[in-house]
This record gives structure tokens, sequence and C-alpha cells, in this order.
């Protein structure tokens, strides 16, 4: 996991039979403690890395998410603008 400055987060994940060097990249914005949201992926192969444009583009939907509101962010769910993931029972 690398850390990114300003709410975004860069973690590998490995591929099957490739490890992590071949595997994907995923941004995500978090506010610890709050919310996690997942807001890009990319193949490794097809992408090294994210720009520093792409960065900051990053951090100001980190910011925007931060600060929706639980009704906010209920209401993009049911819209269909988001999609909730949560943990299966164990």
């Amino acid at each position: 996991m690398q850390i990114l400055g300003g709410g975004i987060i860069k973690k590998r994940i490995a591929r099957q039979g490739q490890g992590k060097s071949g595997g994907f990249r995923v941004i995500i914005c978090l506010k610890i403690g709050q919310r996690c949201f997942f807001v890009h992926g990319f193949a490794k192969s097809s992408q090294d890395n994210i720009s520093t444009d792409e960065l900051n583009n990053f951090k100001e939907v980190a910011k925007m998410l931060s600060s929706l509101t639980e009704d906010q962010l209920r209401a993009a769910i049911e819209a269909g603008k988001f999609q909730e993931v949560t943990e299966p029972p164990s």
C-alpha cells in the first residue's frame, strides 16, 4: 500500500498466477475511521502509474466524497450512483 496524501491510497493487487508485479493497481479514497471508496483500478501492464494531474483529480474527488452526509451517501447508493460493499458475515 502506498499513501499518496490527500486521502488517496494506491494498493497493489496480485493477479492469479502472476503475483503483484503483474497484477492490478487500485486507487482508494479513504477517510480513516469513516469511509473508504474504490474509485479507480487498472492493470499494471496497461498503465504503470497515475500522473500528477490524475492524483490531483483524485484528491479533489476524495474531498467531495469525505464531505458527503450519511443521507447524501444513502441517496446516492439508492439511486445506483454508488455501490456499497460490506464484509460478508463470518
